[in-house]
């Protein structure tokens, strides 16, 4: 049983992050709104070094046990929600679907002005959540874990970028442009510590060589 609902009733500093305002300027002249702005280098080095480093297990993960893109509001499901959160000026049609726009991708960034060229990205992937501890989970949890706008999970990004990463953790991926390294990394261990989810060694090593420059 995960333990992020206790988390949530004792941790001062993550209710409020979880407060705070859920835009950020990005380090780029197309900056726009995008994910909750996430813990601080210091606070994500606290949070690693409690984190419960353990061996990865995949067996039985199916992306249909995560339900995601639910609906948030209205006809905006969560996917829709997040392109109108992370693009400037944004239309959309009375299903909600994005109609004109330009978003700015920080984890290369691109500058795309049709919304089919962005995926929104799990930047704690489902199947490596499944694989740190998620698969014990209720699927009611695996859904708040998949559409969760409140902490830095949910970000729009080129598609092919997300489609490259995959299911991969630090270790084997990070977002090309530097200057979001420190960015991801501290909203990387912010979710996992949240979640209560582990990490494995060679995740732990990277994370701690990435967060040493944050």
């Amino acid at each position: 049983m995960p333990r992020f609902y206790a988390r949530r009733r004792t941790s001062i500093l993550a209710a409020l992050t979880g407060l705070i305002a859920s835009v950020a300027l990005f380090n780029s002249p197309n900056a726009s709104a995008a994910l909750p702005t996430p813990v601080s280098g210091a606070t994500a080095r606290s949070y690693l070094s409690q984190l419960t480093v353990a061996t990865e297990n995949r067996t039985g993960y199916s992306r249909d046990l995560f339900p995601h893109w639910i609906t948030i509001s209205g006809a905006c499901n969560t996917r829709e929600t997040v392109l109108k959160r992370d693009g400037s000026n944004v239309v959309t049609d009375s299903s909600c679907a994005a109609t004109s726009g330009s978003w700015y991708s920080p984890y290369d960034g691109a500058t795309w002005t049709a919304a089919s060229d962005l995926d929104i990205d799990h930047l704690v992937p489902l199947a490596e959540a499944w694989d740190s501890g998620a698969s014990k989970w209720t699927t009611a949890q695996r859904q708040a874990f998949a559409n969760d706008l409140t902490r830095p999970q949910l970000i729009a990004v080129t598609d092919n970028v997300n489609q490259a990463k995959g299911d991969q953790d630090p270790a084997t991926w990070v977002p090309s442009r530097s200057a979001y390294l420190c960015t991801y990394v501290r909203a990387w261990v912010q979710v996992k510590y949240y979640y209560d989810l582990s990490v494995d060694s060679a995740e732990k090593s990277a994370l701690t060589n990435y967060l040493s420059g944050c």
